[in-house]
């Protein structure tokens, strides 16, 4: 990823724009901090955020009209937060100002005409930029006056210019003259347009957005702009002092200065589920130190975190997209060390949740993978990342699972029935009772094609692998004669979009809402929550194919708050289980819990998984083409019978339909295992398979090598097999079998050791 790639994706997220508070001030005073720590009381703290930001604190921050008030989003929810009042709160209650620290002195002089505000906040604002300020004036009180302040306060405020070196020209009257013999003496000038307007000096009208006039080194405004808002007024004095220090440095006035004026800002703040709750009321001395704690904790802490208060992944690595996306450019980055951000970046489901809740469209998922390939690419993925996904498509792909035939005592296919991989490894039976239906019911013959679509490896970034996957997929497609493919599984329906873009691909559930009154489905007595794979997302005829054929065959449904385009994922997308197991079951359980039936979807990794989260769960086809008629929720089969699953389907299905034997199975399979519980758990936990047991406890068979410990005559053996070594703690039984106690597996190679 490069620079303009990284601003590309940075620039889709919000989170880091202001509220709209802030970014209607004039002055842009970060009002939501204010609010923070003063609900906490820390008035300190709170002071020193309004000295940060404005000229003349102690002044503006009693006489401030808030005009921030009118783009408060508490404002839809009781009122908008009384921040004028909160402002006098901690100019009159601070027991500690921070001290005022001027750059050091530029060596450049300016003038500034008028003590308006205007005038006095160009002063400020200059003097603490190291830039010596003279100020002519009649008195320097005058443009305050109005203001009805404490004469002990606008002194004390008059003294910080004074400390900051600003020196006050008092008895002056202001003219244009005046204003173009101090352009002879000094750097710049500024003419506060309160006493001394652009339509005095005889010139075109300032540019609005630096001030500056057709003189050189002369700013001014015209006399518009030197009434309303004492805000508006600072601000003025504020954008004068700024072009003057440009100006002074020889550097373009006007460059990235939109946001300086009152704006817009693209936050987006989600406040559907906000109590209302009303200002304090404001007592004439102003609030107490319990009022204004109360008050300022009604501000709602605007930010946005649309995605990542929906989505765990997001919110486990405690960032927001922005800041993802940053290390993820550093990631990539990196040409010799660790990379921190590898878990992250394998961690995303890819589902597109956080895209469709942003309001931005931030594509997060576009950015995982494209890291995720550039990580394959530049050899530098871990293995551990994606292995055990990737050979389990090999495995769905080998001789041992796939298949593809035209349907028995048929020469061509108009049809192909695809069920995808992983409903083959967790319910077979639904594959061979879907696959009678559909060749009973549909003219033209109607093939079968064992296969997986190719998604881990898409989803793992390896593109070649997942080209030669679509390649080998390809010849059985076009072997067959290149039938319509009938697709039970919403990911592969996805995926086969770019995997075989020349296949026209139906979905299961269009051909059975087609041939419905041809079924025999189960009814559940009870109301079944639906969820939408996040594979389905966009695929708004495939969400509804689904409801109409549940309404169809009288099951009642309800769906969860997140559903059809937002729904979750189940935890399987983008391989997460492989990269960061604790969060898949972390998301699998958050999922669950959110279904408020049993569940019911067209997905059998959502089914499975929502099953293992203990949520009673149905696939479709356990509704159409049920055990009997109350149907009941399978366990969830472990990643040993899954393969075993897809064996078995294959084995069954030439014997049965087209009467061929099926090869012989390997001899390791022969090696009969009993599992303690303490090995199961192990297994699941560690993602290791029965017939990796198999093939080191046959090695053990073949030469007779093992660790043998005395103490509690358990044997030990080794075995590796690829670039995984698995240990395999046993005892052999009398009747040749093999109790196993403890398995683990590793991928460090053993110097010396036989494989």
């Amino acid at each position: 990823m490069d620079q303009k790639t990284l601003r590309r994706f940075e620039a889709h997220c919000i989170q880091e724009e202001a509220p709209q508070c802030k970014a209607s001030c004039p002055l842009h005073v970060d009002a939501r901090e204010l609010c923070r720590l003063l609900s906490t009381g820390k008035i300190n703290e709170a002071w020193a955020i309004l000295c940060r930001t404005l000229p003349l604190p102690g002044i503006l921050a009693r006489i401030c009209d808030a005009p921030c008030k009118g783009a408060c989003l508490r404002a839809q929810k009781g009122g908008s937060i009384e921040l004028a009042a909160l402002e006098r709160f901690c100019a009159e209650n601070a027991t500690r100002t921070p001290a005022l620290r001027p750059l050091p002195s530029r060596g450049k002089r300016a003038a500034v005409i008028g003590a308006g505000l205007p005038g006095l906040s160009a002063a400020w604002n200059l003097a603490r930029k190291g830039i010596s300020v003279e100020l002519y004036c009649t008195k320097k009180d005058d443009g305050l006056k109005v203001f009805s302040l404490a004469d002990t306060i606008v002194s004390a405020e008059l003294e910080k210019l004074s400390t900051l070196g600003v020196r006050f020209h008092e008895g002056e009257s202001p003219s244009l003259e005046h204003a173009e013999s101090l352009l002879d003496d000094v750097d710049a000038v500024f003419a506060d347009p309160s006493v001394l307007p652009a339509e005095l000096l005889h010139i075109s009208l300032p540019d609005p957005l630096t001030l500056a006039c057709d003189r050189e080194r002369l700013f001014a405004a015209p006399a518009d702009m030197a009434t309303g808002s004492p805000a508006l007024l600072a601000a003025l004095g504020h954008k004068a002092a700024l072009s003057i220090e440009r100006a002074l440095q020889n550097a373009a006035l006007g460059f990235g200065r939109e946001k300086e004026a009152p704006y817009t800002s693209r936050l987006y703040t989600n406040i559907e589920n906000e109590t209302e709750l009303a200002p304090v009321p404001i007592p004439a001395a102003g609030y107490a130190q319990d009022q204004a704690q109360q008050e300022a904790a009604r501000c709602f802490q605007c930010e946005c975190m649309e995605c990542v208060n929906n989505c765990a992944y997001l919110k486990e690595f405690g960032g927001y997209p922005k800041v993802y996306a940053r290390q993820i450019y550093n990631n990539a980055s990196i040409v010799k060390g660790t990379r921190q951000a590898n878990t992250m970046i394998n961690s995303c489901m890819l589902c597109d949740l956080c895209t469709e809740l942003c309001p931005e469209d931030f594509p997060m998922a576009e950015l995982c993978l494209g890291a995720r390939r550039e990580l394959v690419n530049n050899e530098v993925m871990p293995q551990s990342a994606h292995d055990f996904a990737l050979r389990d498509m090999a495995f769905a792909n080998s001789d041992a699972c796939s298949y593809a035939e035209h349907a028995p005592g048929e020469t061509q296919s108009e049809w192909a029935y695809f069920p995808g991989c992983q409903l083959s490894a967790s319910s077979p039976d639904s594959i061979l009772k879907s696959y009678a239906f559909l060749r009973e019911q549909l003219d033209g013959g109607v093939g079968l094609l064992l296969h997986c679509c190719g998604a881990p490896a898409d989803w793992a970034g390896e593109t070649a692998l997942f080209q030669e996957s679509s390649a080998a997929l390809r010849l059985h497609w076009e072997k067959m004669g290149r039938p319509k493919l009938i697709v039970a599984c919403p990911s592969c329906l996805e995926t086969l979009g770019s995997a075989l873009p020349e296949a026209e691909c139906i979905s299961l559930w269009s051909v059975l809402n087609a041939h419905v009154a041809a079924l025999a489905p189960a009814r559940p007595e009870q109301p079944l929550c639906l969820h939408d794979p996040c594979t389905a997302r966009y695929d708004a005829g495939l969400q509804q194919e689904v409801r109409d054929l549940l309404h169809k065959i009288g099951v009642t449904s309800t769906e969860p708050r997140l559903t059809g385009v937002t729904t979750e994922c189940c935890g399987f997308g983008g391989l997460l289980a492989d990269a960061n197991p604790l969060l898949a079951a972390t998301v699998s359980q958050r999922r669950a819990a959110a279904l408020d039936n049993d569940g019911v979807t067209y997905c059998a990794m959502c089914r499975d998984l929502f099953a293992k989260a203990g949520k009673a769960s149905f696939h479709m086809l356990d509704l159409i083409f049920p055990e009997s008629e109350t149907p009941v929720s399978r366990p969830a089969p472990s990643d040993s019978e899954r393969r075993e699953n897809r064996v078995r389907l294959k084995e069954q299905l030439l014997e049965e339909l087209w009467n061929r034997s099926a090869a012989p199975r390997p001899a390791y399979q022969s090696v009969a295992v009993k599992l303690t519980p303490e090995a199961e758990s192990l297994m699941a936990s560690r993602r290791i398979l029965l017939t990796d047991i198999q093939k080191a406890l046959h090695a053990v068979k073949e030469s007779k090598k093992s660790l043998r410990n005395v103490k509690t005559g358990h044997s030990l053996t080794r075995f590796r097999p690829t670039n995984v070594t698995y240990w395999v703690e046993y005892e052999e039984q009398d009747n040749g079998a093999f109790l196993v106690h403890r398995v683990w597996s590793h991928r460090m190679n053993i110097l010396g050791a036989d494989a």
